[in-house]
């Protein structure tokens, strides 16, 4: 039997792990399931993803790229007032999608146990860095991202709301 052409599997298998991630937590990924919600077939997964762990890493790139996105799509390092502009980026992220922001969270922290996940974070942490040091020095711009960590996790972890206020001014403080 000849092999059927599908080039976008290998990114269906990764936005299927993002969906059962998303509705299942991690403990509910698997290659079976995973399968089963992209429909193709179980070998599909393991040709393109030889580990979960390598599913994870595919999964946590394309959840960084979509922070990446918002931020640069947001205006907020051009901003004037950049404390403004973080707080106004975090709230429209953390309110527009809220599951997505959970999932990217409990991607990013499972490089705690994973670590095949912690250059992924890095390079998310060294890009976003980078990113803020064309407003600011590096110093201030590790402090705006542990900050903007900080709230994102107290937000997400307490399942409270956002208070836009409070950030701008903490990272206003945070600029100086």
């Amino acid at each position: 039997m000849a092999r059927r052409y599908d080039p976008d599997r290998r990114q269906r298998i990764i936005d299927a792990a993002i969906r059962v991630a998303g509705r299942d937590g991690l403990a509910g990924l698997s290659h079976r399931t995973v399968a089963a919600e992209a429909d193709v077939p179980l070998g599909s997964t393991t040709y393109h993803f030889a580990t979960l762990d390598d599913l994870l890493v595919a999964a946590l790139c394309q959840a960084n790229e979509g922070f990446a996105a918002v931020l640069d799509a947001s205006g907020a390092l051009a901003d004037d007032d950049l404390a403004a502009g973080l707080a106004r980026v975090l709230g429209d992220w953390l309110n527009g999608d809220r599951p997505g922001a959970e999932l990217e969270y409990e991607l990013y922290l499972a490089a705690l146990r994973r670590p095949a996940l912690r250059p992924v974070a890095a390079r998310w942490a060294e890009e976003t860095g980078a990113r803020l040091s064309a407003r600011v020095d590096a110093v201030t711009a590790r402090a705006l991202l542990a900050l903007m960590d900080g709230i994102c996790l107290q937000v997400l972890l307490t399942g409270g709301s956002y208070d836009e206020e409070y950030a701008r001014e903490a990272f206003g403080r945070v600029i100086g």
